[in-house]
């Protein structure tokens, strides 16, 4: 018998965790178990298992979807998001409605700028590593440190201007890339977020990004 099927698991934290992370029971007893009953290791590992799962999937092609919306601050704040999947059964499940209001009202709370990294643009990242590289070379360390650091500035400007790499803000723990791999290894189809828009009453930095990938199918059509 091996060590993870001899440890024993209380039902009521296998419910806590497929609770806290929507995946399927067998799958929570496992990583428990896997975890040694540690609810915070288990939950990492269901995460680890959901990005592995996403990147299987991720060629596979979403052409069916749903447009959510978030209204927030008394009407201040609005979000309109489409979120992609490969079927309409999917996008008509309770799970991949969460998602969207869930994707919605974190862009509402977070502003990002872009969906993916691979969305900046590279006068983006031209103007910020020109930035980054002044600071460092200010502060006189070597140049191996000065790219050290810049790749450190670099990861933490993706983080606040990305969608997917921001962590999420009902769950400090992980990214909405993450929360979206979890989705995906549940409903076993791909999802991704093709575009969104949000608009501030009275901000004339209203923020609408598409992905590089979808702007280049609607250019193909």
């Amino acid at each position: 018998m091996s060590t993870e099927t001899a440890v024993k698991i209380d039902a009521k934290l296998v419910k806590e965790l497929r609770e806290k992370s929507g995946a399927p029971m067998g799958d929570c007893l496992k990583a428990l178990q896997e975890a040694k009953g540690d609810m915070d290791a288990a939950f990492v590992v269901l995460r680890k298992r959901g990005m592995a799962s996403a990147a299987k999937k991720a060629s596979r092609s979403t052409n069916e979807g749903a447009v959510g919306t978030y209204i927030h601050a008394g009407g201040k704040i609005g979000v309109l998001v489409e979120l992609n999947c490969e079927s309409d059964f999917v996008a008509r499940t309770t799970d991949f409605q969460e998602l969207l209001r869930d994707v919605a009202m974190h862009i509402a709370a977070t502003d990002p700028r872009y969906v993916r990294r691979e969305d900046v643009t590279d006068e983006d990242i031209a103007r910020e590593k020109d930035v980054y590289r002044a600071q460092a070379a200010a502060s006189g360390k070597p140049a191996n440190i000065v790219e050290k650091m810049l790749e450190g500035k670099m990861s933490k400007f993706y983080e606040e201007v990305c969608l997917l790499d921001q962590p999420f803000i009902k769950e400090q723990t992980q990214t909405i890339a993450q929360l979206i791999a979890g989705k995906v290894a549940k409903l076993g189809e791909n999802i991704s977020v093709r575009r969104f828009a949000r608009f501030k009453v009275g901000d004339p930095n209203w923020t609408v990004a598409t992905t590089a990938q979808a702007t280049t199918e609607e250019a193909q059509a």
